[in-house]
């Protein structure tokens, strides 16, 4: 016990968004979450998707899991599978714009399922499956993800316990600077998320988890995709409301043009968006739904920093790009 010194945060708290303790594991990153998931099955071999991070397929790959990649079609929808006995199978909630409905129907599909909700927070579970999230991808937080499911808890004391108080810095450095002078600090939490493997949530993160305004940034977010679409349904050549409703809390807005230097000229007007695993055209056929995805989508921001000037003004530049 120690008594006297400084006073540290004084956060008060409420609770997490998720909070199920016997249904559910803390751990680090979605990654680690997948890999959790794939020992609750005990299943050593996983399907995934072409257009996935390709950091999750090197963690697996790493830690024992024979991965398989599959295609999926312009629906998101996983096409020409046919699933391998003991095995699981990943689907992925895109962007956060898929239903819950249209999730069930997936998962219905497939045995052994772990839905992959690092990009929708907000979906709820799907029965008989594990739900893997990552909360640093919606809010201010350091590192963690939440898997959920039966007896999701089972086996979490194999893994250490995260720290994460030496490479967060830069959360409070944003406040003061914005997140273009802390990028190099933040990537430095990134690669030590990298480098650490599966461990527990920090008690960091769990405790900023607690402080967190839930409604008000599901609201404003929505808000933003709605508006986005607003602004550009005209010009985007992917369809995001095709299986959207009010189930859908989505992390970017997805803004597909044929437009090799989009993403390039609007950082350079100090929008900073970058493309999506561009690492996936060089496993999958150019004029595939994945290699057009992976060249020509750009996702833009649309969280509860921003409101209606700002994607505006995104609208705005994008405007000017295309009419150069």
């Amino acid at each position: 016990m120690e008594i006297g010194s400084f006073i540290g945060l004084d956060l008060e708290g409420t609770q997490e968004y998720y909070n199920n303790e016997l249904d559910m594991a803390r751990l680090n990153s979605a990654r680690s979450g997948i890999y959790h998931a794939c020992g609750l099955y005990g299943c050593h071999t996983v399907y995934i998707p072409f257009y996935l991070c390709p950091s999750v397929n090197k963690y697996l790959t790493d830690h024992g899991i024979k991965t398989i990649k599959y295609h999926i079609n312009s629906y998101f929808e996983p096409i020409g599978v046919k699933q391998e006995p003991n095995s699981a199978f990943v689907i992925v909630n895109y962007f956060g714009i898929l239903s819950h409905r249209k999730m069930q129907e997936m998962a219905m599909r497939f045995r052994n399922v772990i839905v992959d909700n690092s990009a929708a927070f907000y979906a709820s579970p799907i029965d008989a499956c594990y739900n893997v999230y990552s909360p640093r991808k919606f809010f201010g937080v350091p590192d963690g993800c939440y898997v959920i499911g039966n007896y999701a808890s089972k086996g979490i004391k194999q893994y250490d316990q995260d720290r994460s108080a030496g490479t967060s810095s830069f959360l409070f450095a944003t406040i003061e600077q914005g997140t273009n002078l802390t990028y190099n600090e933040r990537m430095k939490n990134e690669e030590r998320i990298d480098k650490s493997g599966s461990l527990r949530m920090s008690e960091l993160t769990r405790c900023l988890l607690k402080n967190i305004n839930y409604p008000r940034i599901r609201a404003k977010r929505i808000e933003n995709f709605n508006y986005a679409h607003l602004m550009f349904n005209k010009i985007n050549k992917c369809d995001p409301f095709h299986s959207f409703d009010s189930t859908c809390v989505p992390m970017v807005y997805p803004l597909v043009i044929e437009n090799e230097e989009l993403d390039k000229k609007l950082r350079e007007k100090k929008v900073y968006v970058g493309r999506l695993w561009t690492s996936v055209t060089q496993e999958v056929e150019s004029n595939s739904f994945e290699g057009r995805m992976s060249k020509f989508m750009v996702p833009l921001p649309i969280d509860q920093r921003y409101g209606r000037t700002e994607i505006t003004q995104m609208r705005n530049y994008v405007s000017d790009i295309l009419s150069e």
